[in-house]
């Protein structure tokens, strides 16, 4: 179906769910948790408290299912702007399984506003983020990896609070992935880059955030996990030479250039040849 932003496809071959947003695989149930597991479990261990939390984008309500398995959780706000997808997430049969009917728990709160604005008008301050927006294919996805969008992260960070961010493949596309952490740096945070390999989308980048100086872990992930451990975290955040580019050639993306846009579309199509 057509919504009032995108066309919204969900396909199903086997067992295999999957769904698209204008073109573009945003999971498959194969391996989704590979994904979200590596999205959501390290910010959340790694954050102070837990008792607020913040997903941005997610209206599959995938990472919201993650972290409902942390009872300590106090409540969860999901902001999404396509309500089409969210209703996805609530009533389709085949999403309300893969999500665990996540998005109608009485934790959970769902937003249909944008998420640049509504961050920007909020007072909420919270403990953690999970921002899960689709790649910055488009101007009007790309304002919402500009130094701006991460100062209005900032604003809203508790102390001792993590933020952690979806960035595409720093393989296929390790300009737009490193371009991403800079952005986010300049913006005073600090930044925690690691990756996972998900065979859908192959090496993907995530990126968790902080006003502090010191990264540790202050909490056990849930047994019932099927990928993510904090065992292999180190790993995760160790970067091979063909992931890596040198940070003076990289430009902050910022609202007046979305020069992140121009760099992902590159990479992406020279990736693709």
């Amino acid at each position: 179906q057509q919504s009032s932003y995108q066309r919204v496809v969900v396909s199903k071959q086997k067992n295999n769910v999957q769904l698209f947003l204008n073109g573009n695989l945003q999971f498959s149930s194969a391996d989704e948790y590979r994904y979200h597991e590596a999205l959501v479990h390290p910010a959340v261990t790694a954050s102070k408290n837990i008792d607020e939390v913040l997903v941005l984008g997610g209206g599959d309500g995938l990472a919201v299912r993650e972290l409902l398995k942390y009872d300590s959780i106090k409540h969860i706000t999901l902001i999404d702007l396509d309500p089409m997808v969210t209703k996805l997430a609530t009533q389709h049969p085949l999403i309300k399984f893969l999500n665990q009917n996540s998005l109608r728990h009485k934790k959970v709160t769902v937003v249909n506003e944008d998420a640049f604005g509504w961050l920007r008008k909020s007072k909420g301050m919270f403990d953690v983020m999970v921002i899960d927006f689709p790649d910055p294919s488009n101007y009007s996805v790309g304002k919402l990896y500009t130094d701006n969008f991460y100062k209005e992260v900032k604003k809203h960070l508790q102390p001792g609070a993590i933020a952690v961010v979806q960035c595409t493949s720093p393989y296929a596309a390790k300009k737009a992935f490193w371009t991403i952490d800079k952005t986010i740096r300049s913006a005073g945070l600090n930044t925690i880059p690691y990756y996972n390999d998900v065979p859908s989308f192959g090496m993907w980048g995530y990126i968790m955030a902080t006003k502090d100086s010191i990264f540790e872990l202050k909490r056990n992930v849930p047994p019932s996990l099927r990928f993510y451990s904090s065992d292999i975290l180190n790993n995760m955040r160790r970067f091979p030479i063909d992931m890596q580019v040198p940070d003076s050639i990289l430009a902050i993306n910022k609202l007046n250039n979305q020069s992140l846009v121009t760099v992902f579309e590159q990479e992406w199509d020279n990736y693709l040849q």
